[in-house]
């Protein structure tokens, strides 16, 4: 049985030819924009204990990248969503992974690494098969929620190689909230000065300096996963409040808050707060959006329960021009749909459950109508901080996710669900694609984080990569239980959940 997650669109194997083995030194040969690609074949490779080469086309090597396209060098960091099609060709004498475009060609070599066992210190056999994929959905995310529980780079890093062995192209990070602010801003720099300090209960503090957010993003653009970065307002806004009194309507600091409650805090819409709320807005968001070169910009727009309907819709009109006025392309969680002046190509990111709760589906519906899509997150079966249902050993020995969502998710459910039978009226060209948020009230650490993520990040890998069609979560069990031993030796700490045949 081959062992790849998410399942190729084609696969055929054959059986009764000989099949390749992959020596310890083997070449890659690559040239122009495959080499960088090229070279990220050959770190993995190193990592598992091979010693790769990376050489010019025109020589002989086992491993071949090629580059099909009219124009190769584009990947997912432009301002549309990639050619992430390829095929892998293996033969008895060589290895060929062939795309249009440098994001294509990356996500083919992600399926080879699968194939490959995690020890490369000796000869591998591989089977002769070819392959032929593409995405089912161009965005295909995970967010990480870094201000309940801050996360230093090399966190996130580590979790970028660990997102993009799935295919997985979108990391959405959500970077303000009531706890904390993340980011660095320059015009307004008690956001941080002030503002960083602490998180959810006595947990320690922090933000990202620019040149920390250009690195994260950086690094995920080599691997073709785009940075979508969250700002999230009007509400959830408390720790901008606390840091600038001028934010509020009475001009006082709010107390910073270290707590897990939601829906207390809002910019201010009075008008005598007009002028410093519409900077505020223009220069974060802009200073933001000049950090990134993926086309999206988050804006939030949820549980914004201490503003009147009419303030909402106020302050979401004026935070969405400012956005938009950026260049990058609005998205925001589903609340927004209740305003009728969006920018144009709007994304609602939609996080109620399979069976809508009012008006969530009309909110939705209402986006679609003027233009926009949708980003399908439905938090009872993509919510990667829902704890499990099995009672299992985590890493810091303390309870790890929550149960508002419905209770637990099993693995089957998070692989179960279909992202077009949940709000009627879309069609899937409506949908631009999945994502599976964690929030952190209970992740202390990269390794709870991870707990929580894998192995579910892998279900929503799947229903936003492959096909539209039965699913058979005992199949894809066994296909999951063969990242096991990746995951094990690159120290993912992930759940060992029973519905999984882990080896070993």
């Amino acid at each position: 049985m081959l062992t790849i997650v998410p399942r190729p669109r084609t696969l055929r194997m054959s059986p009764d030819e000989e099949a390749l083995t992959l020596g310890t030194t083997p070449g890659i040969a690559a040239a122009g924009a495959a080499r960088p690609v090229a070279e990220l074949l050959a770190a993995s490779l190193r990592g598992r204990g091979a010693a790769p080469s990376v050489v010019d086309a025109d020589d002989a090597a086992v491993i071949v990248l090629e580059l099909t396209g009219p124009d190769g060098s584009r990947g997912a960091s432009d301002d549309h969503i990639a050619d992430e099609s390829y095929t892998l060709d293996i033969t008895s004498a060589a290895i060929t992974v062939s795309a249009p475009e440098r994001a294509g060609l990356f996500r083919g070599t992600q399926t080879l690494l699968q194939l490959l066992p995690v020890d490369l210190a000796a000869s591998a056999q591989l089977p002769v098969l070819h392959v032929d994929d593409a995405p089912r959905f161009g965005y295909r995310g995970v967010m990480i929620d870094v201000v309940r529980h801050f996360f230093p780079v090399a966190d996130v890093l580590k979790l970028i190689d660990a997102l993009a062995l799935l295919k997985i192209n979108v990391l959405h990070l959500h970077l303000t909230d009531d706890q904390g602010w993340r980011i660095q801003i320059d015009s307004w720099p008690d956001l941080t000065a002030v503002g960083a300090a602490g998180a959810v209960g006595d947990a320690p503090g922090g933000f990202y300096t620019k040149d920390d957010l250009g690195r994260i993003i950086a690094y995920a653009a080599e691997r073709f996963i785009t940075v979508v970065p969250e700002i999230d307002l009007p509400g959830h806004t408390n720790a901008a409040l606390h840091a600038y009194p001028e934010l509020n309507a009475d001009g006082v600091a709010r107390e910073a808050y270290h707590g897990i409650e939601v829906g207390f805090s809002s910019l201010s819409a009075s008008p005598e707060r007009a002028e410093v709320t519409d900077r505020f807005l223009r220069d974060v968001l802009g200073e933001v959006a000049a950090l990134t070169p993926g086309p999206w910009l988050h804006v939030g727009g949820d549980e914004s329960w201490s503003t009147s309907a009419e303030d909402y819709r106020d302050l979401v009109r004026r935070i969405t021009a400012a956005a938009a006025a950026t260049g990058k392309r609005v998205i925001g969680w589903h609340e927004i749909g209740s305003c009728d002046d969006l920018p144009a190509g709007t994304v609602a990111q939609y996080w109620s459950y399979l069976q809508p709760v009012a008006p969530a589906a009309d909110q939705v519906r209402a986006v679609v109508a003027h233009g926009g899509q949708v980003i399908m997150s439905p938090a009872d079966v993509a919510y990667l901080d829902i704890r499990y249902p099995e009672d299992l050993p985590t890493p810091g020995g303390y309870a790890l996710g929550l149960d508002w969502a419905d209770g637990p998710t099993s693995f089957a459910a998070a692989y179960g669900w279909e992202p077009t039978a949940i709000v009627e009226g879309l069609a899937e060209s409506d949908i631009l694609g999945v994502e599976s948020p964690l929030w952190t009230e209970t992740a202390l650490t990269i390794a709870d984080v991870e707990h929580l993520a894998f192995p579910r990040a892998a279900a929503l890998a799947e229903v936003g990569w492959s096909a539209a069609g039965d699913r058979d979560p005992a199949e894809f069990a066994e296909r999951v239980a063969s990242l096991g031993p990746g995951w094990d030796a690159t120290g993912i700490r992930y759940a060992r959940l029973s519905e999984v045949p882990w080896r070993g």
